[in-house]
């Protein structure tokens, strides 16, 4: 550990999305005290870590980025994760962020001193200490791995989709694509192209809608990156009309309209009635991420492909082990075994090494369901804002609008500290505990709280601890203005005072020892 701390008013943890919006808050609202602790060695979160063949965005481009870094020149409705690495490349360079990233830089901890209201974090040998701190993990930077019996005797090539390895060939070869969820409907179409065979390992089926997506016109593009007001009415389309399959989500009966349009799908790409009964959900749509492709039905179908939904049992050295329902037991020869097993999305693994003003860790409190107040504070951990925090969200729409309505919150803590002469805020308790619990029963009734579909919106305690359940226009109304009656605002302690006043007169004790001038006396900022 570095023997000097280095002091910001703002401690960020996350170049991802979150962390590079509140960055470019801090910066506009005149902070530019403020440090970016980023883990890789490179920034875009999520977006540098997935690059697996097909890797896209299932929302359009023009509403997932930024508001205030919009960009025109989109290359096509939903954009590839490389587009998307790229524009948060730009994006950081052109906000002047650079600078204060800080890459390498893992938290191993992050403790309240509450003598001296502000929090102690450390990151790679090196010590920084802040008034606020806002962490940006984003739910979905760790990877899933699962406990299956056996998976270090494979003796082939094993790996997680969000650690896709380029270097180990396809072509000809035995694959396996473990999950059949958001990744594996993009990845699958690309492997089945050049597999030998490629073994899909279902779990349970999702729902499948087409995707409309579609190059956009050079002349689009160029109108769309010179008149900013054509971007913001875009946008707004856009926003509505995604805020229109709320009431699917909301009200089941609503959904089965979707539902109608996915068999519809199904029917039109799956002829074999086998499959196609494999790959058709026994749970509402919604309970599940709702999917998007065209041609992940299609590449099932191909004759080197197999769908396998018997579960798996064991690996052995050479591959797969599955059961069937009679409990005869399969062993499939594989040489590639690809992990889309998704991320610990509600464990949030910082949680255990973020320590709040009583010494338990986020882990302690939380108690394997993450709970937040607008998904950003939790009691006991002052100053503390989690951004794409819990209950955050969406199953329909661009989260970095809830990130952005959070920020708006945020800017609006901070400035009622400047006004009161506070050092921190921490929400009360009852606010924390009333939100939650009607957040909670608001879940009855609704898409996510039928059937017995087993999704990574629910934690180990079957809890929704990960969906927003309502309309984003009513999170970004609660958000828009920071209600300071929800909150105690913190001043140091009494002891830390009397600790700095003994500090000061022993340094005028010296300064009188040596002759110092009047001005080394009274000068606060003066260093003993």
């Amino acid at each position: 550990m570095s023997a000097a701390s280095e002091h910001h008013r703002i401690v960020i943890l996350g170049a991802g999305f979150a962390g590079l919006a509140a960055a470019i808050r801090c910066k506009r609202a005149g902070i530019d005290d403020f440090v970016v602790l980023e883990r890789a060695a490179q920034l875009g979160g999520t977006w540098r870590d997935n690059t697996y063949p097909g890797c896209a965005c299932d929302v359009p481009s023009h509403l997932y980025s930024l508001s205030r870094a919009t960009k025109g020149d989109w290359s096509q409705k939903y954009s590839s994760g490389a587009e998307i690495r790229a524009y948060l490349q730009d994006v950081a360079e052109r906000e002047g962020l650079i600078p204060h990233i800080r890459f390498g830089a893992e938290v191993s901890a992050a403790r309240y001193l509450r003598s001296r209201c502000r929090w102690q974090i450390d990151a790679a040998g090196q010590r920084y200490e802040a008034q606020v701190f806002i962490a940006a993990p984003g739910p979905l930077s760790d990877p899933r791995i699962p406990q299956i019996e056996g998976i270090e005797r494979f003796s082939g090539e094993l790996f997680h989709s969000a650690r896709y390895r380029h270097d180990v060939p396809i072509a000809g070869r035995r694959v396996a694509v473990v999950g059949t969820g958001a990744t594996a409907v993009q990845l699958v179409p690309r492997l089945a192209l050049s597999a030998g065979e490629l073994l899909v390992f279902q779990r349970t089926p999702a729902w499948v809608l087409p995707v409309r997506n579609h190059p956009i016109p050079p002349l689009a593009r160029a109108l769309l990156s010179r008149l900013p007001p054509l971007r913001y009415a875009l946008r707004a389309q856009i926003y509505c009309s995604r805020e229109l399959l709320v009431p699917l989500l909301l009200h089941p009966r609503l959904g089965r309209l979707a539902e109608r349009s996915a068999r519809r799908h199904l029917h039109e790409q799956v002829a074999d009635p086998a499959l196609r009964a494999a790959l058709t959900p026994s749970f509402p749509i919604g309970c599940k991420r709702i999917l998007l492709s065209n041609d992940y039905y299609p590449a099932l179908g191909r004759p080197n492909v197999a769908l396998v939904s018997d579960p798996i049992v064991a690996f052995t050295s050479d591959g797969l082990r599955t059961r069937a329902e009679g409990g005869r037991e399969r062993e499939h020869q594989l040489d590639v075994v690809i992990l889309a097993t998704g991320f610990r999305a509600t464990e949030i693994p910082l949680a255990q090494h973020i320590y709040g003003s009583d010494g338990r860790s986020l882990a302690e409190v939380w108690a394997g369901s993450p709970r937040a107040y607008l998904g950003a504070c939790v009691p006991g951990f002052p100053s503390l804002y989690l951004l794409y925090g819990p209950n955050t969200n969406l199953g329909h729409t661009s989260v970095i609008f809830m990130i952005e309505s959070q920020l708006n919150h945020l800017m609006g803590a901070i400035a009622a500290m400047g006004r009161r002469g506070a050092e921190g805020f921490d929400v009360r308790e009852d606010v924390y505990a009333r939100y939650n619990a009607r957040l909670q029963r608001a879940f009855a009734g609704t898409a996510w709280s039928q059937g017995a579909c087993r999704s990574w919106y629910i934690d180990a305690n079957g809890t929704n601890s990960s969906i927003w359940p309502h309309s984003t226009l009513l999170f970004h109304l609660r958000t828009r203005r920071f209600d300071p009656r929800a909150y105690t605002f913190l001043q140091r302690s009494a002891t830390d005072d009397a600790q700095g006043i003994e500090r000061q007169a022993t340094i005028r004790a010296e300064a009188l020892a040596t002759g110092a001038s009047a001005k080394r006396l009274f000068d606060p900022h003066t260093s003993s």
